[in-house]
């Protein structure tokens, strides 16, 4: 029965991967509400204090590729631990962190937890539940666990940041990763003794790291510091050289870090251009809306919190209800329909965002393009598992979360120059006005973006239903 799918101990490791799944994506944005505190405290400038948030980024975009292959070879649930671990120790010390480096590096040993814990858990819940009705439901609740940590982590941002100052959205980390630490033992089988037969490509997984890090750096860091500064193109230059050496690494690896049969599968190929897509567009909104909510209609940072209420629960149901539409439609038409519904939320969204606009005009497009976001989510990673093997679980999970880091900072840099297009110079209303009509701006290009991920998700081909439990 399928009832009895998710009972004992399978729903309880289902549960302890989400939670795992929910610290992640809740630190990427804890910190972003304590910034002018953590800044003045600290001694931030204003052109370095976003490095809190980048360092994170770069850490996590950088070694996803890596995790995921040490996931498949290493252990799963090792390198799960593994990255637990590092996430509490760097978050006990960013939080004592004295100095600006300190805690830069802090945030940046936090990436690599994460880019440990992700394709882990991804990975994990793939060889526990079978393809198809199992996989899809578990994948739902994995990825609405994810949407939750997202508003979760603004919401506990500003009230921890009220209540005890900036340090406690480090040390909030400490006991959350400590818990799943302690649960994974019993509730996560033991690895068997690594494959011997496999290499690790520890050459080709340095040279994507280094490649990835550097781009994503330059990527994340060309808006603020200009793209013309020799720092930037070093890092580019340096980063697509990595690039070439790393294709030329896996031309003549015995056994490559992204072996050849998973290019060939047309299903996860299509579910990394999804991913890259993805988080250029929707994984963009979140930043725009919290920029106008914040600069045009003047929310605080506990406001800006609870306006981003509505559209997260309708990310996390629609996430959650996501394995069961796939199961029932198909992968194709799932991922088609949220995707012409996330057209029309950014489109109507678009439309409502004006210097004197309301929240209520906003609901229409939030509750659209978040039934979008979600469903598309879970879909991409769905997509992303289906006719891959067990032993190649994790470097697919790592293949399309490192694209979606990838698209997540090429997205924004170029959506943030969109945005700002009209606002140098201006100050008081003036500024309020040119960015509310950059915003909107911005919004019109992600739902060009969302179109085009559209006809990507054409060429996912009809894969057959997925099978019921």
């Amino acid at each position: 029965m399928r009832s009895d799918l998710f009972r004992g101990r399978s729903a309880a490791t289902l549960a302890l991967l989400s939670f795992a799944m929910l610290i992640v994506s809740l630190d990427q944005y804890i910190v972003v509400v304590a910034l002018p505190d953590i800044g003045r405290d600290l001694g931030y400038t204003a052109q370095t204090l976003q490095s809190v948030v980048s360092a994170y980024a770069i850490a996590s975009g950088g070694f996803l590729l890596f995790g995921g292959r040490a996931a498949d070879l290493l252990g799963r649930r090792r390198m799960l631990m593994t990255g637990l671990t590092l996430y509490a120790a760097a978050s006990l010390a960013g939080g004592f962190a004295p100095t600006v480096e300190v805690q830069l590096a802090a945030r940046a040993v936090q990436g690599l937890g994460g880019a440990l814990v992700f394709p882990s858990t991804l990975a994990l819940i793939n060889t526990t539940f079978a393809e198809g009705y199992e996989r899809n439901r578990a994948l739902g609740i994995w990825g609405a666990a994810g949407a939750a940590g997202l508003v979760v982590g603004v919401l506990s941002g500003g009230v921890l940041t009220r209540a005890f100052g900036w340090e406690a959205v480090f040390f909030v980390n400490v006991p959350l990763a400590g818990a799943a630490l302690v649960l994974a033992f019993p509730l996560i089988d033991a690895d068997g003794p690594r494959d011997t037969s496999r290499a690790f490509d520890l050459s080709g997984a340095l040279a994507a790291s280094g490649a990835v890090t550097l781009l994503v750096y330059a990527l994340v860091r060309g808006p603020e510091v200009g793209w013309r500064s020799p720092g930037i193109l070093a890092a580019l230059s340096s980063g697509l050289v990595l690039l070439g050496a790393f294709a030329l690494i896996e031309r003549r690896s015995r056994d490559p870090l992204v072996p050849p049969r998973l290019m060939a599968n047309r299903v996860l190929a299509t579910a990394v251009a999804i991913g890259f897509m993805f988080m250029a567009t929707f994984g963009s909104l979140l930043y725009f809306l919290s920029i106008y909510f914040q600069e045009v209609r003047g929310y605080d940072a506990l406001e800006t919190g609870l306006g981003f209420l509505l559209p997260t629960a309708i990310v996390v149901a629609s996430s959650a209800l996501a394995g069961h539409a796939v199961t029932r439609f198909g992968l194709r038409r799932t991922l088609v329909a949220a995707l012409v519904v996330g057209v029309a939320g950014a489109v109507f969204l678009a439309a409502a965002i004006s210097p004197d606009g309301s929240y209520p005009a906003l609901v229409p497009g939030l509750v659209a393009v978040s039934i979008g976001d979600g469903v598309v989510f879970t879909g991409m990673f769905i997509a992303a598992s289906t006719g891959v093997s067990d032993r190649d679980q994790g470097i697919a999970s790592g293949m399309v979360s490192t694209a979606s880091g990838i698209g997540a900072a090429l997205g924004l840099a170029a959506l943030v120059l969109v945005a700002n297009s009209r606002t140098a110079g201006l100050l008081g209303d003036g500024l309020r006005i040119a960015t509310a009509e950059g915003v909107g701006t911005a919004v019109i290009v992600i739902a060009g973006g969302i179109a085009a991920t559209l006809v990507i998700a054409l060429n996912i081909g009809t894969a057959p239903l997925s099978r019921r439990g």
